[in-house]
């Protein structure tokens, strides 16, 4: 499950945008997404999709082709007309759940990685799985976009769910 999932990862210092990034990073995102066996117009879908989760997440910083690191964790999107996350940075690794992670793969293929405790912005759509691969006993838990509490889950779990109407996760 984890390992056909990609991750989100960071720091809550860390912020930018694919548009505010100089055109040498963009360019190098570019190669590596060819280098990864992506086409021209691929990588341009790829980069669409990267900037629009920026323009939504401010505090994210793109840190590959389809890798992104926001406050608590990070994400990867899967490329074009592939059904398997990967990192473009690392084709040949599989993307997985690290010990003490809570791993998130919703509708669309996106991996959510989170490692930090707090709570966080989620905008996950779509049925889906997660592995809670916190400390054993570690309850997660899962808002409504008012706030209140939907379900929680204790570590060490997986399962799936509808990630549609989750609006915020608290990892631990």
């Amino acid at each position: 499950m984890a390992a056909a999932a990609a991750a989100l990862v960071v720091g809550p210092a860390l912020s930018g945008s694919a548009s505010a990034e100089p055109a040498a990073a963009q360019s190098a995102y570019a190669r590596q997404a060819r280098a990864a066996g992506l086409t021209g117009a691929q990588a341009a879908e790829l980069q669409q999709q990267v900037d629009r989760y920026l323009t939504t997440h401010p505090d994210a910083r793109q840190v590959s082709a389809n890798r992104l690191t926001t406050e608590g964790g990070a994400v990867t999107i899967p490329a074009p007309g592939e059904s398997r996350v990967r990192d473009l940075a690392s084709p040949e690794a599989a993307v997985a759940c690290g010990e003490g992670h809570l791993c998130i793969v919703d509708g669309r293929g996106r991996h959510y990685d989170y490692y930090r405790c707090g709570r966080y912005s989620f905008d996950g759509i779509g049925d889906g799985t997660f592995n809670n691969n916190q400390t054993t006993g570690t309850v997660a838990r899962f808002y409504n976009s008012d706030g209140s509490l939907r379900w929680s889950n204790r570590a060490k779990d997986t399962g799936t769910a509808s990630w549609t109407p989750v609006f915020f996760v608290q990892p631990c």
